[in-house]
């Protein structure tokens, strides 16, 4: 249901999402508001723990429980030095390894600059191709995400130079920038892994669509480009990062009538958003695979999944007040 049939009208979801992106990126936030518990009560809905463990805990239930798979992102950007990225790289290695003594469907999934993009090209591939290696070697996927539209161009050079080696190896794609959909085609005859998200970064109107409805039909769009003809006959893995449960029904519409089987793509949900929606996906025997976050460094993530829901914001003031209202 769109927010403004909730009372909330299209200005005021564009001032909330503006003022929590704000805050995601504001140093003073960062560094305070994490601090108070009923911020830490509310990150609880969309992270099970600060650990790789309560990660895999957290996934070894969706897969017992409900036969749904995950993706496990270790949470955090912009390190400060090449020894603290080694140390990402190190643990993500680990994850690697652990993933695969318990026996998970759980794949990886990264952000270029937490392992060293901001200090070097080179910083930075050597430690995802170390991490590539790794799953590869356990037959798992790794997933790089894609950052604020500067990284754009290093992202995708990253990709092309790893993804030659190792064939296991996802991208991210963002509907809402103007230059997707030429980055998507140059990316179709290398027969990618593809996850499309919306976008949650701060952007200007000139590098990114700034009206909610456009990006929703530009992730409409784009979705059928990777599964064209062509674009399933290279290989392209599409992973459709979406909880818009009207969107949903019209892919799947769209795909049926086109004749595009359930394994050409998979939806890509975050933990603890659109649980029911998840189930029903599973129900049907639709691809789904649920993102689980963990981490210390996680304010600025959470607040961005705020910014993707603003109606989530109501979550966040109830768990400001003590039940029934008492202390």
């Amino acid at each position: 249901m769109a927010y403004w049939r909730r009372g909330l009208s299209r200005a005021t979801i564009r001032t909330m999402r503006s003022a929590l992106l704000w805050i995601s990126e504001n140093s003073w936030c960062k560094e305070t508001l994490p601090r108070y518990g009923f911020v830490r009560r509310a990150v609880r809905r969309f992270m099970p723990g600060e650990t790789l463990g309560e990660a895999l805990d957290a996934a070894r239930a969706l897969e017992n429980v409900r036969g749904i798979p995950s993706l496990v992102t270790f949470l955090g950007e912009n390190v400060a030095d090449e020894a603290e990225a080694r140390e990402v790289a190190d643990h993500y290695v680990d994850a690697a390894g652990q993933v695969a003594a318990r026996g998970l469907d759980a794949e990886i999934s990264l952000k270029p600059t937490h392992l060293g993009l901001d200090l070097g090209f080179g910083v930075a591939e050597e430690n995802i191709r170390r991490i590539t290696a790794a799953a590869e070697a356990y037959g798992n996927w790794v997933w790089m995400d894609m950052e604020y539209s500067r990284y754009v161009d290093p992202t995708l050079e990253l990709y092309r130079a790893i993804r030659a080696d190792h064939k296991h190896f996802g991208i991210c794609l963002q509907a809402y920038l103007h230059r997707t959909p030429a980055d998507l085609e140059s990316l179709v005859p290398l027969g990618p892994a593809i996850r499309l998200v919306k976008g949650a970064y701060a952007e200007p109107p000139d590098v990114a669509l700034p009206v909610k409805a456009d990006v929703d039909q530009a992730f409409y769009d784009l979705t059928l480009r990777m599964l064209a003809p062509d674009a399933r006959e290279a290989g392209l893995r599409a992973g459709l990062a979406t909880h818009d449960s009207s969107l949903i029904r019209r892919l799947d519409a769209w795909a049926e009538v086109n004749g595009v089987g359930r394994d050409a793509y998979e939806y890509q949900m975050l933990y603890g958003i659109s649980e029911n929606e998840q189930y029903r996906l599973a129900g049907q025997g639709r691809g789904i695979r649920v993102l689980i976050s963990y981490g210390r460094h996680w304010f600025p993530w959470y607040v961005r999944r705020l910014a993707e829901r603003p109606a989530n914001v109501g979550f966040v003031v109830r768990s400001m007040v003590p039940f029934g209202g008492r202390s």
